[in-house]
């Protein structure tokens, strides 16, 4: 009798554990279930790649640009947080590299021959695949700003020139007297160019040697890719171009599929380098194709096209990505690139040379 009465004690106490849905291990798993569902999000930037090499930098200076990298992706990280979208991160952290005269975009711009300060910029939504850009402005304090207005008031994907500029009014975006642009430091290393009857075009790595703000010249983008919490992807660079260009020359910053591209599918790249190469290799989508095509993974993907693709035409300079799931790529074949990422736990990495 007794064996009969545990048996159904046993058989009653399974039956509960049934009802109630308590089988050893649930609230395990659904805890884990739900700590995975949490969305992920981040975003990496960079303020140009080339040869930055420690021994041409002071120490106030590093700690300068470590710190100007630190303010904008916190401003991005910030956005992202609290919910907000892939490219409002992109514009405010863009915005922040802009306003510093340490970059060459917006405040930092370079030089033309003639002596002037000549901006791109792009920008690219992961989601619609909607762009906009705008090339050789002059009096716009915020290029970055402007693309977006271009991208989401227009019917156009680039505007140049004074037109961008008439439309730049029509938009309310904040237009500067050319003086703005003004640095000394930049005028200082297109004088020295001029002085020495060589343009960066050369590239032959001796011209500018004693200058290392000459030397990073051509490679003085910024840009930002961020992943935003609803599975969004955003893509944005702005430029002032090459020291001592001429003939309104543009470079790749504004050309989507260059130097910006974004796609829900795969990822958003920012590029930072010799522009006319990568236009030639359209490295930004040239990234997402390898990885929607072949199956590459962001970093294979990233790798190939610099060093190899880029490299092999005799290009040089660098990119930085992430893609749909929040895996970063900071890849580049120069000696150095400003750059900083953020994941959402908060960790971030900032880096300027290539071994660190």
């Amino acid at each position: 009798m007794k064996k009969i009465l545990s048996l159904l004690l046993i058989l009653s106490l399974i039956w509960g554990c049934k009802e109630s849905g308590n089988e050893p291990g649930d609230q395990a798993l659904n805890s884990t279930t739900e700590s995975s569902d949490e969305p992920t999000f981040g975003l990496v930037i960079h303020g140009g790649a080339g040869t930055i090499l420690k021994k041409n930098m002071t120490d106030s200076l590093e700690q300068a640009y470590r710190a100007i990298l630190e303010e904008a992706i916190h401003a991005g990280h910030e956005i992202l947080k609290n919910d907000g979208t892939a490219m409002e991160a992109v514009t405010a952290t863009i915005n922040i590299m802009e306003d510093s005269s340490l970059f060459n975009a917006g405040k930092g711009a370079v030089f033309t021959h003639e002596e002037t300060n000549e901006l791109d910029a792009s920008v690219m939504d992961g989601a619609t695949l909607n762009a906009g850009a705008i090339a050789g402005v002059t009096r716009i304090k915020n290029p970055i700003d402007l693309a977006v207005e271009v991208m989401n008031n227009s019917d156009h994907v680039m505007l140049a020139g004074t037109g961008a500029e008439v439309f730049a009014q029509t938009r309310g975006i904040e237009l500067v007297d050319p003086e703005y642009f003004y640095t000394e430091r930049r005028f200082n290393s297109l004088q020295r160019i001029k002085e020495r009857e060589k343009t960066e075009l050369d590239h032959d790595g001796t011209a500018s040697s004693f200058d290392p703000f000459i030397k990073d010249s051509k490679f003085g983008t910024v840009g930002c890719a961020a992943l935003d919490k609803q599975g969004n992807l955003a893509a944005g660079t702005s430029t002032g171009g090459m020291t001592n260009k001429r003939w309104n020359r543009i470079g790749d910053a504004p050309i989507i599929g260059a130097g910006t591209y974004a796609n829900n599918a795969t990822c958003a790249v920012s590029s930072t380098g010799w522009g006319e190469y990568f236009i030639r290799a359209m490295v930004a989508h040239d990234i997402s194709a390898m990885m929607e095509y072949k199956g590459s993974s962001l970093e294979n993907a990233a790798h190939e096209v610099i060093h190899d693709k880029v490299g092999g035409l005799g290009g040089d300079g660098g990119i930085v990505a992430i893609d749909k799931d929040g895996n970063v790529a900071m890849e580049f074949n120069t000696a150095g690139m400003y750059r900083a990422h953020m994941n959402a736990n908060g960790d971030l990495v900032i880096g300027i040379y290539e071994k660190e």
